[in-house]
């Protein structure tokens, strides 16, 4: 038993020692720590004043529809600050650290996110009818708002791209990485995205911090707005590192569009697997030559000794 206590207390030791080696990695004595269930829960609450009675637990009333807003609203206010509050704490030093002023210029940041939620909804109803336009297969927008993957990741990248504008660090993130595991969609809440924007099916979508993106913007899974090159690490913080993308312009999926020189021009129609890192101009369509498909039968495979590879139908 001895030995078993002092094999653990070597073990604690190193452990120790290892928190003093890589301090970049520790986040001990720390007011700041974000609370990540509590980021999720209020997405889930932002939504519910976004869609009302899509996602309530229970039937919302007319008659009973401002008391529920005003309460979400209260809520929101309350945890969305506290958060903001320790996320505000990351950019500035303990030396300059006033609570006071901080917890000012979250309460005045909440304030505004919370009286931007009609210009959000407005914003979000064009991509509920870009949908719904644009896929023949949905039944009604209902279908798009209660499960369509696309749709959630872009109402998950308007709620975090307005807390992004007021220099809200790192809850964007936490919010559109959340978006990110859940849809497999990867939408950076710093890029800028207009009106009508649907991304159908969606899986494998990766849209990056600086890319813009016009309106009525259509893409496809597996599709990559992203930068030419990373190399430069830290240095590249605020340059324009990923693609434009002009109004009405279709990207069908796997294309990767790359390098934030890279404007593709209004109507333009890029192909399946299209890998593009410069320009393309207005109203054109770029596509990858049909690979030759070769298709050999029974007797061409008979030919070439591989009958083996078929089973006799008797058998």
């Amino acid at each position: 038993m001895k030995e078993k206590k002092e094999e653990l207390s070597q073990m604690v030791t190193s452990i120790l020692k290892s928190y003093g080696q890589h301090d970049i990695i520790c986040n001990i004595d720390s007011t700041n720590r974000l609370n990540r269930k509590t980021i999720v829960e209020l997405i889930d609450a932002i939504r519910y004043v976004l869609f009302p009675g899509y996602f309530e637990m229970r039937n919302l009333k007319s008659c009973s529809v401002e008391y529920h807003v005003g309460e979400l609203l209260e809520e929101i206010q309350y945890r969305l600050k506290k958060e903001v509050v320790r996320a505000l704490q990351h950019r500035i030093s303990e030396e300059e650290m006033r609570l006071e002023m901080i917890e000012a210029e979250a309460e005045e940041i909440v304030t505004r996110f919370l009286k931007k939620i009609p210009q959000i909804r407005d914003v979000l109803a064009t991509d509920v009818q870009a949908a719904y336009d644009g896929d023949p297969a949905a039944y009604n927008t209902d279908e798009i708002i209660v499960s369509y993957p696309g749709f959630y990741a872009i109402t998950v990248y308007r709620i975090a791209h307005e807390l992004y504008l007021s220099g809200v660090p790192l809850i964007p993130r936490i919010m559109t990485e959340h978006a990110h595991n859940r849809t497999g969609i990867d939408i950076h809440p710093g890029a800028t995205i207009g009106k009508y924007f649907f991304i159908d099916h969606g899986t494998g979508v990766v849209i990056g911090e600086t890319t813009v993106i016009g309106d009525y913007v259509k893409i496809y899974q597996g599709v990559t707005l992203g930068a030419l090159s990373t190399r430069g690490g830290q240095k590249l913080r605020s340059k324009k590192r990923h693609p434009t993308i002009e109004d009405n312009v279709t990207v069908y999926s796997g294309a990767s569009i790359l390098g934030g020189e890279t404007r593709v021009g209004e109507g333009a129609v890029i192909g399946s697997n299209a890998f593009i890192t410069s320009s393309v101009p207005d109203q054109t369509r770029v596509s990858i030559k049909n690979p030759e498909l070769l298709f050999k039968g029974r007797v061409q495979m008979a030919e070439l000794g591989q009958e083996g590879f078929w089973k006799n139908e008797k058998e």
